[in-house]
């Protein structure tokens, strides 16, 4: 066997999928980390998620790998309080957690990963960076394109996608649940090598 697969073996992977709860808000742009880890959910005919960890918790594998996916229900300015609890429960290394969220300062339907870095501006990722007291958490964000002229920014985001930006997103949540799942499999150099 690789001894490089051998390695994650037995490890557990955290992948966050950023939003907020309820049907008001189900296909909204703000929304699009939820999507990619629902069709995570799907691909790997996971069960049905349990409440824990201030969100919704669906423990799968993807390949050998176990991995945890935790959609915070907590609304997205507040996403922390969630990632922070599951990360000291499974006392997992900053390096273990991938969090996949929009981006309203990328093209729509646009991938970026990143191993750490700054919020820019994303709101469920700073309160995260807050709350875990470090910018070293890999982190995968979606284009949702940026607002109309005179639109306000958080109208954009609590907004639905139209149909032209579903044919660029909905694509985008399958590259992005790719990248994900490479993330889990290969590291985030060489996923960042693929999916940039």
């Amino acid at each position: 066997m690789d001894p490089s697969r051998i390695r994650w073996v037995g490890k557990m992977k955290l992948i966050v999928g950023l939003g907020n709860p309820g049907r008001r808000y189900r296909d909204t742009r703000h929304n699009v980390g939820y999507m990619v880890l629902a069709e995570l959910a799907r691909r790997t005919g996971a069960s049905s998620a349990k409440k824990k960890f201030h969100g919704e918790v669906v423990e799968t594998r993807l390949g050998s790998q176990r991995v945890t996916l935790l959609s915070p229900t907590t609304y997205m300015n507040r996403s922390g309080s969630s990632v922070q609890a599951a990360q000291a429960f499974y006392k997992l290394p900053l390096e273990d957690i991938l969090i996949v969220c929009d981006d309203l300062n990328l093209a729509a339907g646009r991938l970026r990963l990143r191993r750490g870095g700054s919020a820019g501006g994303q709101k469920g990722l700073a309160d995260i960076i807050n709350k875990l007291g470090d910018e070293a958490v890999p982190r995968l964000r979606i284009g949702i394109g940026s607002p109309p002229e005179g639109w306000d920014g958080a109208d954009y985001v609590l907004g639905s996608f139209t149909r032209q930006e579903r044919e660029e997103v909905d694509p985008a949540i399958q590259r992005a649940a790719d990248a994900a799942s490479d993330w889990v499999a290969l590291g985030i150099d060489e996923c960042m090598n693929r999916h940039n």
